[in-house]
C-alpha cells in the first residue's frame, strides 16, 4: 500500500526529480550544453544518447554515488564485485556487462581516464560527487573518441573550473541518521580566489565525512552481537586547480584531485551462519547481520594530477592534457571458507584437521595502479552557413602507460601451532593426503599463498571525427580510431596453494581500428533525428597461472581442459542506434528517445573452478543487446517541473557456450537466450519539483521514485545470485532558501526498502546486499 500511495503522490503532485540538465527557475527549460564529443555543443545536436546532470541537481536530489546515479539514468546499472562498498563495484551500460577482462564502461575525471581492468580485488574508481559542474553519461560505444574500455558507454565527471574574475566561496555541513545505523556527517568548503583579475585564479575544495555502519557482526557460537555497525566509512577529498591566462588565446590549468576512502568493512550481510563455520552453521540470522570471523576493511587512495594547456591556433582550438592516475587500494577478505575449510580436508590426522578446518584465515590484497597519459587534440571552429567549407572536425593523439600490481597474501592464523599442539609436524607429509600437493616448508609464518602480479600496458592511438554539414539542418559524421597496445605480464608465486615457488612472464600485443558513422537531421528548430553506428572494444591480457595439483586438475577436467589458458584476446562489439531529441512547447518540454541493437563477440568472461577457488579469464560466446530508452522533462508552470525516464533492455547470449561448463545432463550452463549477468530488464524514474514561497522564504519540494527491474547476477542456474529481484526506492527533500543560507531537509530510501538486491557467492560464502536503510538528514549551506 505504501508503494502504491507513493506512486500516486508522485504522479499527482509531481514533486521533484533528478533532471538531465540544471534545475530551472524560469518559465522554460534551460538548454543543456555538453563536451561529450571533445567540443562544446548543445546536447540536442549530439547524434548519440547523452544524459547530463548538473552538480547542483546532484546535490539537491541527494545523488551521492554511482549507485544513485544508475537508478536515475536509463539503462545503466552496477554490480558489486567481491563484496559491495566504495570502489568495489562494476558499471554496465546498455547490457554490456562483464565481470572479467577490462572495464566495459569508460570513467573519466575531466580529461583523465580512470578506466582499468576488472579485478576480483577491486572495482571501478569512484570519485566523490563534489564541486562538479556536471556528470555526463554517454550511452553506447565510444571507441572512436575515448578508446579501449568504453564499449557500453562513458561516464565523465566534469569539475568546476577556477573563475578568473569573481572571488567566491561555498560552505556546507550535513548531518543525518540511518536506521539500524547511526549518525552520518559531512563538511565541505570551496574557495575561488582571483590572484590577478582576468589573468590568474585558484580554486580550492575540501570535503570530509563519515557514514555510519548498519551491519552488525555476531558470534557464530552464541549468535550475540559482538560489534555494531562494522561497515562504517570515512572519507576525505582535496581538489586544487589554478588557471593562468597568458593572453586572450592561451590558458594553462594545473589541477590535483586526491581522495582517501577508509571503510571498516564491506556492505555485506549473511542470511544464515556460514556453512563453513563450526557453530550454528545454516542458522538464520537477523537482517543486517554477519557471522564472519575476519573483518574485511579497505583503504583506498586516489590521486589524479593533471596539466591542461588550451589555446586558439586561429584555424583550430588546441587542447593538450598531461596527467597521472594513481590508486592504492589495500583490502582484506575473510578467507576462512576457501582456505581453512579446504586445507582441513587434506589432513589425515583427524585431531589436527578438526582444528585447522575452522581457523581464521585472511586474504590480504594490495592493489596499485600507476598511469601516465597524454592527449593532444585539435578541434575546428564551429561552422555557420555561408562561412567557408561546411566541415567541422576533431583529431588527436593519445598515449598511456599503465602499471598495475596486485599482491595477494593469505595466512591461516595458527595452522603451525595446531599441528604442534597435537604433537604433529606440519612438514611431515604422512599427516597429509597423497594428492594434497603438500611439501616441506609450504606454510612459512602460517602463510598459505603468495602471489604478486604485475601488468605493464602501453597504448598509443590516433583518432579523429569529421562532420560534413550538407545544410544547416543535415549533418554526416565519420570517425576512426587506430590503436596499438602491448602488455607485459609477470607473476611470482609461492607457498602451499601456489605449489611452491614459480615465476611467469607473458607478452601480448594488439591492434584495433574502431570506426563510427552518424547522420543527424534537424526536422525543425525544435526536433532532430539521428542514426549512429559505432564500434567498441576492450584490450586483451594475460592470466595468472593456476597450479596443477589433484584439485585443480579435476576442476579443469570438468571444463574439458588440461590447463588454464595463458592469455585472452580483445573482444569487440558494434552498435546500431536511432533516436530523436525534441524541445517543444516553446522550450517547456524536452523529450529524448533512442532505440539500439548491439552485436558482441568473443566476450571476455571469468571462469571459476568449482571446488578450488581459482579462476581464469577467456573469450567465450556471442551476445546481442536490444533496447529502448526515454527521457522526458516538462515545465508545467514556472513553479512545477516534472520528469520521467526509463529504459528496457534485453541482453542475451546469441549461442550456447559449452566452454563455461555443463550440468549433470551435459547441457551447457550458459545457453542461447540466457541473459547477460548484471543487466536489469528495465529501469524507470519518475518525479518532479515544486517551487513556492512561504512568507519570504523561497522553498522547493522534491520527490523522486526509481524502479529497477529484475536481472541475473551470475551466468549459472542454481547460484544464489542467479535471480536478482526488481525493487523500488524513493527519495524526498524540502529546500528552504534564506537571505544567506540554504537549508535542505531530505530522506533517502523513503520507504525503508529491505529487499535483498544481490546474493553473490564470494569465496564459497553467500553474501547479501541491501539498499542503505532509511536515512533522514539536513544540509546547511551558504555561498558568498
Amino acid at each position: 500500500m505504501f508503494h502504491k500511495s507513493l506512486i500516486a503522490a508522485a504522479c499527482l503532485a509531481a514533486l521533484s526529480a533528478p533532471s538531465l540538465a540544471q534545475e530551472e527557475k524560469g518559465s522554460v527549460l534551460e538548454t543543456v550544453v555538453v563536451t561529450s564529443q571533445k567540443r562544446t555543443e548543445e546536447a540536442r545536436k549530439v547524434p548519440l544518447s547523452v544524459s547530463a546532470i548538473s552538480g547542483e541537481a546532484l546535490k539537491e536530489n541527494q545523488i551521492l554515488d554511482i549507485g544513485d546515479l544508475t537508478r536515475n539514468i536509463p539503462n545503466i546499472s552496477f554490480s558489486g564485485q567481491s563484496g559491495s562498498g566504495p570502489g568495489l563495484s562494476n558499471i554496465e551500460i546498455r547490457g554490456v556487462s562483464s565481470q572479467a577482462g577490462s572495464a566495459t564502461v569508460g570513467v573519466y575525471l575531466d580529461d583523465v581516464s580512470l578506466t582499468t581492468r576488472n579485478l576480483y580485488s577491486q572495482g571501478t574508481a569512484e570519485p566523490r560527487f563534489f564541486d562538479l559542474e556536471r556528470v555526463e553519461v554517454l550511452r553506447g560505444p565510444q571507441g572512436t573518441l575515448y578508446g579501449a574500455g568504453s564499449m557500453g558507454g562513458t561516464i565523465r565527471f566534469i569539475s568546476k573550473q577556477p573563475d578568473l574574475k569573481l572571488f567566491s566561496g561555498d560552505i556546507a555541513a550535513e548531518v543525518s541518521s540511518t536506521q539500524h545505523g547511526g549518525t552520518n556527517y559531512m563538511a565541505q568548503g570551496v574557495l575561488n580566489v582571483p590572484l590577478k583579475e582576468g589573468t590568474a585564479a585558484l580554486r580550492i575544495g575540501v570535503q570530509a565525512g563519515h557514514d555510519s555502519g548498519y551491519i552488525d557482526q555476531v558470534s557464530p557460537q552464541t549468535l550475540g552481537v559482538i560489534d555494531k555497525g562494522i561497515n562504517k566509512n570515512d572519507w576525505s577529498v582535496l581538489k586544487l586547480a589554478a588557471t593562468v591566462k597568458f593572453n586572450s588565446d592561451w590558458t594553462l590549468t594545473p589541477a590535483l584531485f586526491y581522495q582517501h576512502n577508509k571503510s571498516a568493512d564491506i556492505d555485506a550481510s549473511y542470511l544464515t551462519v556460514g556453512d563453513y563455520q563450526q557453530f550454528n552453521a545454516g542458522t538464520p540470522l537477523a537482517r543486517f547481520q554477519t557471522s564472519k570471523i575476519v573483518k574485511e576493511p579497505g583503504d583506498d587512495k586516489l590521486t589524479v594530477p593533471s596539466l591542461t594547456l588550451a589555446g586558439d591556433l586561429g584555424f583550430a582550438d588546441f587542447t593538450g592534457v598531461v596527467n597521472g592516475y594513481k590508486r592504492k587500494f589495500s583490502r582484506t577478505q575473510d578467507g576462512t571458507s576457501v582456505n581453512s575449510s579446504y586445507i582441513g580436508t587434506l589432513i589425515t590426522n583427524q585431531a589436527v584437521a578438526d582444528v585447522v578446518s575452522f581457523l581464521p584465515s585472511a586474504v590480504y590484497l594490495d592493489n596499485k595502479i600507476d598511469q601516465v597519459s597524454v592527449e593532444l587534440r585539435l578541434s575546428s571552429k564551429d561552422w555557420a552557413p555561408g562561412n567557408g567549407l561546411p566541415l567541422t572536425w576533431v583529431t588527436g593523439f593519445y598515449s598511456a602507460t599503465t602499471k598495475t600490481d596486485v599482491v595477494d597474501s593469505e595466512p591461516v592464523f595458527g595452522i603451525t601451532k595446531a599441528f604442534t599442539d597435537k604433537g604433529a609436524d606440519i612438514n611431515d607429509l604422512s599427516n597429509w593426503t597423497d594428492d594434497s600437493g603438500m611439501y616441506a616448508g609450504a606454510f612459512p609464518n602460517d602463510n598459505s599463498y603468495y602471489s604478486a602480479r604485475h601488468y605493464k600496458t602501453k597504448q598509443n592511438s590516433v583518432f579523429g571525427e569529421a562532420t560534413w554539414h550538407f545544410s544547416k539542418a543535415l549533418r554526416f559524421t565519420a570517425g576512426l580510431r587506430y590503436l596499438r597496445s602491448s602488455e607485459a605480464f609477470s607473476r611470482e608465486g609461492d607457498f602451499f596453494f601456489a605449489g611452491g615457488p614459480s615465476t611467469t612472464h607473458i607478452d601480448s600485443k594488439a591492434n584495433k581500428v574502431t570506426p563510427r558513422f552518424a547522420l543527424s537531421w534537424d526536422l525543425s528548430e525544435d526536433t532532430s533525428l539521428y542514426a549512429n553506428v559505432a564500434d567498441g572494444f576492450r584490450l586483451g591480457g594475460a592470466n595468472r597461472p593456476i597450479p596443477l595439483y589433484a584439485g585443480t586438475l579435476a576442476d579443469l577436467a570438468v571444463l574439458g581442459l588440461k590447463e588454464a589458458p595463458a592469455t585472452f584476446k580483445p573482444d569487440t562489439l558494434r552498435s546500431y542506434e536511432i533516436g530523436s531529441k525534441s524541445r517543444l512547447m516553446g522550450g517547456k518540454l524536452q523529450l529524448e528517445v533512442a532505440a539500439y541493437h548491439i552485436d558482441w563477440k568473443d566476450i571476455q568472461q571469468d571462469v571459476s573452478l568449482p571446488t578450488t577457488g581459482f579462476d581464469f579469464e577467456t573469450n567465450v560466446g556471442k551476445a546481442k543487446s536490444d533496447g529502448i530508452e526515454m527521457d522526458l522533462k516538462a515545465k508545467v508552470t514556472s513553479s512545477l517541473t516534472v520528469s520521467a525516464g526509463g529504459g528496457y533492455n534485453r541482453a542475451v547470449f546469441a549461442q550456447d557456450v559449452p566452454s563455461l561448463g555443463t550440468d549433470d545432463n551435459g547441457v551447457p550452463n550458459v545457453r542461447k537466450g540466457d541473459r547477460i549477468q548484471g543487466v536489469p530488464r528495465y529501469s524507470l524514474h519518475l518525479g518532479g519539483q515544486y517551487r513556492f514561497r512561504v512568507a519570504s522564504v523561497d522553498s522547493v519540494l522534491r520527490l523522486n521514485g526509481q524502479w529497477t527491474g529484475d536481472s541475473h547476477g551470475t551466468l549459472f542456474r542454481g547460484d544464489t545470485d542467479y535471480e536478482r529481484p526488481s525493487y523500488f526506492t524513493a527519495d524526498a527533500s524540502l529546500g528552504l532558501s534564506f537571505e544567506k543560507f540554504d537549508l535542505n531537509l531530505f530522506v533517502k530510501n523513503l520507504g525503508n526498502n529491505h529487499t535483498v538486491l544481490q546474493q553473490p557467492n564470494v569465496q564459497f560464502v553467500t553474501e547479501a546486499f541491501y539498499l542503505r536503510p532509511r536515512t533522514i538528514g539536513a544540509t546547511l549551506s551558504a555561498s558568498f
